[in-house]
């Protein structure tokens, strides 16, 4: 028996949650601000632009905090940041979901498309998790804003983060729309940029996100007026150089895994496992960097095989793994974080020996 196919996102289904986002954005307080969590990528940071550039058009006041390196929306220290702000509804994109909101208390709608790690009875979901195709978080922040105002001249953002999640050939009706509007090399170029700073070693996306919220096309974000766009370019040309080095870095053979080790501030891992994907396809890549973050090592994998990554990390969780920080996102591009002496149980259940793991 095969499979029923997976459900798309139709008219039908975009009209449905319009219709449950503009229901849900009612029981917010507008006398306080309404308050945007997204992710430093550029699907988060267009999904982010997308709602604090439409929702002030329908009268509300919007705020923007962008999640950078080590940080969660479920963690105690955001629970206590937000707590001290005067939130009248909450907004969280591109940040995965759980079971609870960040926030007891505050009406909160969730926009997502990563393998969910709970299902929220206190708040809104709209995920495009198991459909075909997924449609990005910048993509359904588009969709959903559009229930309560004019977003037409917005759409080139929900492309940007199409194209940054690799989401190009998934063939949405609105990318093609937008390559018609302003061009698929600007859309390109324009989300290798707006990804740059978040990569490099400092990893602050701000300027991506203002570059974002000020510019009327791609073209401005890649040689408008603004002073962002000479912050963006520095940062890319410093990923550039980093990703080189990361490059011939060798791989090491374990069974099904290839493991690259490398030791870089900025975040080339994910770009590096992708890279060595098509060029050993019948593994699964895992690309780990011990000098993104003090502590912790991060790793990024991918395969060519049609491994389902989530199902491969789960299975070889080790004790000590964060269930936000470990093998979370897409079934064929997961990753995440381990302090080392967790990162090394995790290599030796996979069969590398002593000379793979990192001091602790």
């Amino acid at each position: 028996m095969s499979a029923s196919p997976a459900p798309r996102a139709d008219a039908a289904w975009v009209a449905t949650s319009r219709a449950a986002f503009a229901e849900a954005l009612a029981g917010f307080n507008r006398d306080r601000p309404l308050l945007v969590l997204g992710h430093h990528d550029a699907d988060g940071l267009s999904a982010t632009a997308i709602l604090a550039r439409a929702l002030p058009r329908a009268g509300w006041r919007v705020e923007c905090r962008i999640l950078g390196r080590g940080e969660n929306a479920w963690s105690p220290e955001m629970a206590a940041e937000l707590a001290a702000r005067p939130v009248g509804g909450l907004i969280v994109t591109d940040l995965g979901t759980r079971a609870e909101p960040p926030l007891a208390g505050v009406p909160t709608v969730l926009l997502d498309h990563h393998v969910p790690t709970g299902i929220p009875e206190q708040a809104l979901l709209i995920t495009g998790h198991g459909l075909d195709p997924i449609p990005t978080s910048s993509l359904l922040a588009w969709w959903c804003a559009g229930a309560v105002a004019e977003v037409d001249d917005l759409l080139w953002l929900a492309a940007i983060g199409l194209i940054g999640d690799m989401a190009e050939k998934s063939g949405f009706a609105e990318l093609q729309a937008a390559r018609e509007g302003w061009g698929i090399t600007a859309l390109r170029d324009a989300a290798a940029l707006v990804n740059a700073p978040r990569r490099a070693a400092s990893g602050d996306a701000a300027p991506a996100l203002a570059l974002l919220m000020k510019a009327d096309g791609p073209k401005q974000v890649l040689s408008g007026p603004y002073p962002e766009t000479a912050a963006l370019r520095a940062a890319r040309e410093e990923v550039q150089q980093a990703l080189a080095e990361g490059r011939r870095v060798a791989p090491r053979i374990q069974g099904d895994v290839a493991l690259i080790p490398l030791h870089s501030p900025c975040q080339i891992h994910p770009l590096v496992a992708q890279q060595w994907r098509s060029r050993l396809k019948n593994k699964i890549i895992i690309a780990a960097n011990t000098g993104y973050r003090p502590g912790w090592v991060h790793f990024a994998a991918r395969s060519g095989t049609g491994t389902d990554l989530i199902a491969f990390f789960r299975d070889h969780r080790p004790d000590g793994a964060d269930p936000v920080q470990y093998g979370n996102g897409h079934a064929q591009a997961s990753g995440g974080a381990l302090p080392p002496e967790a990162w090394n149980r995790f290599l030796e259940e996979l069969g590398f020996g002593e000379d793979a793991q990192v001091p602790t």
